[in-house]
């Protein structure tokens, strides 16, 4: 009986196709970030899987009305034919963030693979304001 030999893919794997299924439909834009979140007390953490990056040159945090966006780069090392399920290229993440939030207080740590940004959150503002007609 002989060595089973292993098939390149042509197409995605089909596991592939259900953890990200809207990237495909969007070329122009990078892979989805995994993140998990949550409010402790006065804050609000997100915690992003991101393996094997190097946080100081390939990890981009910054946020702008209300949007927190999260892109990081991993690149290819090797050159040359070889079998790999990394995955390379762009990632991105965009997470709305609570109405009540200090941005300028935003802090971001990196260990083990996993970026968390801790967003400070400040008493909750009046949502809506009734305003009078004219007549």
């Amino acid at each position: 009986m002989g060595t089973p030999a292993r098939r390149e893919a042509r197409l995605p794997d089909l596991f592939d196709l259900l953890e990200m299924p809207f990237t495909t439909l969007r070329p122009f834009t990078g892979q989805a970030i995994r993140i998990e979140d949550y409010v402790d007390d006065d804050k609000y953490v997100i915690s992003a899987e991101l393996p094997g990056i190097d946080p100081e040159r390939n990890v981009e945090i910054s946020v702008s009305r209300g949007t927190l966006m999260i892109r990081a780069e991993r690149h290819e090392e090797r050159e040359g034919r070889r079998h790999s399920e990394f995955r390379y290229g762009t990632y991105e993440r965009h997470i709305r963030l609570p109405d009540n939030v200090r941005e300028e207080d935003i802090k971001a740590t990196y260990d083990k693979g996993i970026l968390t940004i801790t967003v400070p959150l400040q008493e909750a503002k009046e949502a809506a304001r009734r305003i009078p007609i004219e007549h």
